[in-house]
């Protein structure tokens, strides 16, 4: 498990000094100086309101409903989660900086913001691990990071909770899903995750990711963990599509 215990806030001083932090929306250099957000730019998110769907946490239109379209036709293995923000062009360029771009520093806010919002909620459900979607060996060499593994190391360092990186492991590539439908994504995804090592007292778990588009993804790696013997799976994302 991993539980760093270096202060979040001193460890953000010293880098601050060295590195001024940059605007995940913008890309500036943040004014005022400590904060994790230009102010202005914060307006720009699309912040997750109610009423959602309550078992992926994506916007729906009517109260009167309890899930969205794609929880409504699909089965759910894990819990229930929740996301940040709406997966607009504003966090669609914030993401593939991050992951494209090595701004992972944006990752501080993310997961400030999530903690915020989500954190007592979070700590409500009692998990015992945060457990990082993994990427596959190859990608994680070329980009130098698992951008959900240093998501989910913010949070943990914010509330506590240990993180498992080791729970789940990528056992291959995936094949492009944009021409997949959703059972044909499940399939390829299920072949692509497999449980890890499970430290004993462990079954309930948070999967931490930086986005929820259809759910496939979560999916594949709650089956994989609850078949390793995990009782309960939630998760936590920083973006996530719009629902219906």
């Amino acid at each position: 498990m991993k539980n760093e215990t270096f202060p979040v806030r001193l460890r953000t001083f010293f880098t601050d000094l060295l590195f001024p932090r940059r605007c995940p929306v913008c890309g500036d250099i943040v004014l005022p100086k400590g904060e994790l957000i230009c102010p202005g730019c914060v307006k720009k998110l699309s912040f997750v309101k109610q009423p959602v769907c309550k078992k992926c946490g994506k916007e729906i239109t009517s109260a009167e409903r309890e899930y969205c379209l794609d929880c409504t036709k699909h089965k759910r293995s894990f819990d229930y989660g929740r996301a940040l923000l709406n997966y607009n062009d504003t966090a669609k360029k914030s993401m593939a900086d991050i992951k494209y771009r090595n701004r992972r520093e944006y990752l501080d806010f993310y997961a400030e913001a999530v903690c915020l919002r989500y954190g007592k909620l979070l700590m409500r459900l009692g998990a015992d691990a945060l457990v990082p979607v993994p990427v596959h060996p190859s990608r994680r060499r070329q980009r130098g990071f698992n951008q959900a593994e240093v998501f989910a190391d913010r949070i943990g360092e914010r509330l506590g909770i240990p993180v498992c990186s080791g729970m789940l492991v990528r056992r291959k590539k995936t094949a492009p899903q944009k021409q997949l439908n959703p059972k044909e994504r499940l399939h390829n995804l299920e072949e692509a995750f497999a449980a890890g090592a499970v430290p004993e007292g462990v079954t309930r778990v948070i999967l931490v990711d930086d986005i929820y588009t259809t759910g496939s993804t979560m999916e594949a790696c709650a089956r994989a963990l609850l078949r390793a013997g995990v009782k309960n799976v939630y998760f936590i994302a920083i973006c996530i599509g719009r629902g219906q």
